[in-house]
């Protein structure tokens, strides 16, 4: 990267910032834009989280709880705010140290032909102010897909009604050449965090989980995409396996802190693949929080431990932020590999001989 200043006089926290973050710059903006999908195909990008970009073979794009935030910056009382999610889950006070642990690899200010925005749950990172606020600039035509919770908090922050659906399990919506359909979540760790226990102790009734959070199967020519959200491990899985046909599934897997039960273990995305009859199973979020953080490859050691005694008919790929897959030409892959670039290497006349460092 060239020097933004001509003297270190002249270097600011806010010159800093500005030319410095996101730290991907426009690369991964201009990669799906100019990316041509083949026929019957589909590919996706992993933006870090659980936030996925699907982009069909006509070109339609699809965005899943992008997330342009960030999560803890100052230890201030060391304490967490009363009623987070995670006091309550656990009875714990200090407070949870989940940094942010990835860089931003999309430029938001700069995100343009999104055809859908959908948004599993209103946890913080998986919706946000500036996600909804450049998809309602930049992308004029974009509808915004939510469960009532999250539409709810959109038209809040001024979306515009008419560009909202609220789905419902199995409602769905047609967008050009894909669908996107709405199915049961199973967040649990959602209804810890909009009922105020106190209030339901004098008998306000607890929110529908349809109302609060949704998974979905975006569906295109070239393929499936099931995106689970945060939701952990359920034997529903089973049922949206057989009501549906799924070939890609992105799960939320992590390391639980103890006395926490909110991402799901290897075992767990083994058995949500094998539940959902996926033909690939990719686990996500595990990358974001510095609490949270699980190596992936252990969900590639574990299957190939089982996959003959169990017949496992699925297959895991461990991604990385950033990364692109296209299905179904990267069926044959288990791990992704950032491109090294140099494919041209020696195909032209070099200033110095081949040998002049040997």
């Amino acid at each position: 990267m060239a020097n933004f200043a001509k003297s270190i006089d002249e270097i600011t926290k806010d010159m800093w910032l500005k030319n410095i973050f996101p730290e991907w710059g426009t690369w991964l903006n201009e990669e799906i834009a100019a990316a041509k999908v083949p026929e019957k195909t589909l590919s996706m990008w992993w933006l870090g989280n659980m936030g996925i970009w699907i982009k069909s073979d006509h070109g339609t794009n699809v965005v899943i709880d992008m997330w342009n935030q960030t999560g803890k910056q100052t230890i201030g009382s060391g304490q967490m705010k009363k009623g987070h999610q995670m006091m309550r889950m656990s009875g714990v006070r200090n407070l949870q140290p989940n940094r942010r642990n990835q860089p931003f690899v999309i430029d938001p200010f700069e995100v343009k032909d999104i055809d859908v925005l959908c948004v599993t749950h209103s946890h913080s990172d998986h919706l946000d102010q500036t996600t909804a606020a450049v998809v309602t600039r930049n992308c004029p035509n974009a509808i915004f897909v939510g469960p009532q919770d999250v539409a709810d908090k959109w038209i809040s922050w001024g979306v515009p009604a008419d560009r909202v659906v609220v789905l419902h399990p199995h409602e769905s919506v047609k967008v050009k050449d894909v669908e996107v359909i709405g199915l049961e979540s199973f967040d649990r760790t959602m209804l810890l965090t909009v009922d105020d226990p106190e209030e339901s102790l004098k008998g306000k009734p607890v929110r529908d989980m349809n109302e609060l959070a949704l998974n979905y199967l975006v569906k295109t020519e070239g393929g499936s995409v099931y995106h689970a959200g945060d939701s952990h491990y359920s034997n529903m899985y089973v049922k949206h396996g057989k009501e549906y046909d799924i070939d890609i599934a992105c799960v939320a897997y992590g390391e639980n802190p103890i006395g926490i039960t909110d991402k799901l273990t290897s075992s767990d995305v083994l058995k949500v693949g094998e539940a959902l009859q996926a033909k690939v199973v990719i686990p996500t979020h595990y990358d974001i929080w510095t609490n949270f953080m699980a190596d992936p490859k252990e969900i590639l050691y574990l299957w190939k431990y089982r996959k003959d005694r169990m017949n496992y008919q699925f297959q895991p790929f461990v991604w990385q932020v950033g990364g692109r897959y296209d299905f179904p030409g990267d069926l044959d892959h288990f791990e992704y590999m950032y491109d090294r670039g140099f494919h041209d290497a020696f195909d032209y006349e070099n200033d110095l001989p081949y040998d002049a460092f040997l």
